[in-house]
């Protein structure tokens, strides 16, 4: 087993991978800016490494930057976690080159999948149900007119390396095709460096619910059931919940087959995330996998009784899975609220500061995964999101209970947080009904 694993990120996930290394015996090295010398994640690690300060690109994507540090500090391994490097291809050549473990798939399997366009072209010739669309990748704003009249409108266009809701833009009619699509490739280029389009249907307000699964080196893949991540805003998650309350067990069933064949389809190793959009009449369609461990993680293992990161070590290291699909049986229902630094009220403006008391609820199935304390103070450079907070209980109702009275007893003074309306949320009668699809939110704030 690794000796000493550096974690490429920050924040509450470089916290959790932190943990599941001293669970496992294993040393953990933080990499961290100038602006995190303070942040748990640097605390908690058994030895930490500056790499640079302001900006992401000068520090957590500065790949030179990481492999020297993790080279200097003797490490055989690197978790990317999620977001930052988690799916960036170059990163993964760059830690083999150098002799080092990426704890992710291969290169070549986050090529194929990381790219939208060719995930759909390999979905389709699988049979994975694929949202009708196009094959091939798209580049001019011409071609993807007289494509997206073969469709037929509404069309989403979208892009290719995209990700976090960034170069997506709908198209409802030819009029408006040309501006669309040209806004959504600048978009593309701009974020992503990228100027490759696709085009399919676009599907008012559908459920969005994915699957996770594992695989190991030995030919094992195993689904571990489904999420629901229907609520969201601008294409950015706000709660989750497995099971998903919007679905059928026989629709349950086949997703989860599905994933696994998507899976092996690529030959694919470690966690990844196979995600489907269901229709208003519950057929269901792949829409991307990624290729990482993604925020929402806990949800899964609170239903499934697994420590994804912990798996993901031991597979990376070489080992089988610790767990066959029969040995997968979720209980109960599991619920998370992503809790922001950002005031609702003022179209979710960021709200970084020093937090000047908290208090996180606890209790049984209560799960907080964060990585502030009293007196940290959230830097303007990142992600806004501060913690996490999941509930398990027997059955949804239950869930829905436990979650108010944990977003109720938590306590966040000194910043503004979204906590109030994530409670709004979760008292809502279209969520609390399992109504909610992704145009709830937004329907909400009219």
């Amino acid at each position: 087993m690794f000796k000493k694993i550096l974690i490429a990120n920050r924040g509450e996930i470089a916290v959790r991978i932190i943990r599941a290394c001293k669970n496992m015996g294993i040393g953990s090295v933080a990499v961290y800016s100038k602006e995190d010398a303070k942040s748990l994640h640097v605390q908690l690690a058994d030895q930490r490494i500056c790499i640079g300060a302001g900006p992401a690109r000068n520090n957590y994507l500065n790949m030179d930057q990481i492999i020297t540090a993790a080279l200097n500090m003797g490490v055989d391994a690197i978790h990317p976690g999620f977001g930052f490097l988690s799916e960036n291809s170059t990163f993964v050549r760059k830690c083999q080159e150098a002799g080092l473990v990426f704890i992710g798939p291969e290169a070549d399997v986050i090529d194929k999948m990381g790219n939208k366009s060719q995930a759909r072209k390999t979905m389709m010739e699988a049979g994975v149900p694929v949202v009708p669309g196009t094959k091939e990748p798209v580049y001019d704003a011409a071609v993807g007119k007289e494509l997206a009249r073969e469709i037929g409108y509404p069309v989403m266009i979208k892009a290719s390396s995209g990700g976090g809701g960034k170069g997506m833009r709908v198209a409802e009619n030819e009029e408006e095709f040309e501006f669309q699509f040209n806004m959504a490739q600048m978009e593309s280029a701009n974020a992503f460096g990228d100027d490759t389009m696709y085009i399919e249907r676009f599907i008012q307000n559908p459920r969005h619910v994915e699957i996770q699964i594992m695989a190991d080196t030995k030919g094992n893949v195993v689904s571990l059931g489904d999420r629901d991540c229907s609520v969201q805003r601008n294409h950015q998650k706000l709660i989750e919940e497995s099971p998903s309350p919007a679905i059928s067990e026989e629709t349950r069933r086949k997703m989860n087959e599905y994933a696994v064949l998507a899976a092996r389809t690529v030959g694919y190793t470690n966690a990844g995330t196979i995600e489907f959009i269901v229709d208003q009449s519950g057929q269901f369609y792949f829409m991307e996998m990624n290729t990482r461990i993604q925020v929402e993680h806990g949800v899964t293992e609170m239903v499934t009784g697994t420590d994804l990161i912990i798996e993901q070590i031991r597979v990376a290291d070489g080992e089988a899975l610790s767990f066959m699909q029969e040995d997968i049986q979720p209980r109960g229902h599991a619920i998370e609220c992503r809790i922001n630094a950002e005031i609702p009220e003022r179209n979710f403006m960021p709200s970084p500061g020093t937090i000047t008391h908290m208090h996180l609820p606890a209790g049984n199935g209560v799960r907080v995964d964060t990585a502030i304390y009293s007196g940290y103070a959230i830097p303007t450079e990142y992600d806004s999101m501060i913690a996490k907070v999941i509930v398990h209980a027997p059955d949804r109702e239950a869930a829905l209970r436990k979650m108010r009275a944990a977003l109720d007893e938590m306590v966040i003074l000194g910043v503004n947080t979204n906590l109030n309306f994530q409670y709004q949320i979760i008292g809502h009668p279209v969520f609390s009904e399992g109504q909610a699809d992704t145009g709830f939110i937004e329907r909400l704030l009219k």
